[in-house]
């Protein structure tokens, strides 16, 4: 009996681990993955001195953490190619969603037969059932209480960086100091570990 506790205790312990890595924020990394499931950095030199940049988060970054991010490494490439700031001539943060449906223990489309000629009646396909009718009187449940819908939502931005040398013009608000910047955002830069 101690032994089975023990497993149990050790397969739960490792489950909970496991959940726990998965709702953690995008660390400061490249970028990885592909389509609506990249996340990181990346950056593509246009011209000398002029890139685009951009940072893509998971489901749990936030919109600020996302936009540090791409700021840092707009800084970080600005010094690397050794300039001293950089103008944002161009800046876009873009909220993506997915949202997709999971069907319950019995699938999509299971339920009553629904019908009448005098009320409202939908059509819909059953995978493995066939088309069936479905009418709001009857009191089937249609998908209501055996489909989960769920959102998922990421922010992802973009800009275009043109790097400059010499001192940081005052009247252009568009310009950051590359090395104030690292400063600044650098400490609540999450790294990879």
């Amino acid at each position: 009996m101690q032994f089975g506790r023990k497993i149990a205790l050790a397969l739960l312990g490792a489950s909970t681990l496991m959940v726990a890595g998965c709702a953690t924020e995008t660390t400061y990394r490249p970028a990885t993955g592909s389509g609506f499931y990249r996340t990181g950095y990346s950056d593509q030199q246009l011209e000398p001195g002029r890139f685009i940049v951009s940072f893509a988060g998971n489901t749990v970054t936030s919109r600020d953490t996302v936009e540090r991010y791409l700021l840092y490494r707009a800084a970080e490439l600005t010094l690397a190619n050794g300039y001293d700031y950089f103008v944002m001539a161009d800046r876009d943060t873009q909220l993506r969603s997915r949202t997709y449906s999971t069907p319950g223990a019995f699938g999509p489309g299971f339920g009553g037969w629904g019908g009448g000629w005098w009320g409202p009646s939908w059509r819909y396909y059953g995978r493995g059932f066939g088309w069936r009718s479905w009418d709001p009187f009857w009191g089937d449940p249609f998908f209501g209480n055996n489909m989960d819908i769920n959102t998922i939502d990421r922010y992802e931005a973009t800009a275009e960086v043109v790097m400059r040398k010499g001192p940081i013009p005052r009247d252009n608000l568009r310009a950051f100091d590359a090395r104030a910047i690292v400063s600044t955002i650098g400490p609540t830069v999450v790294m990879p570990k």
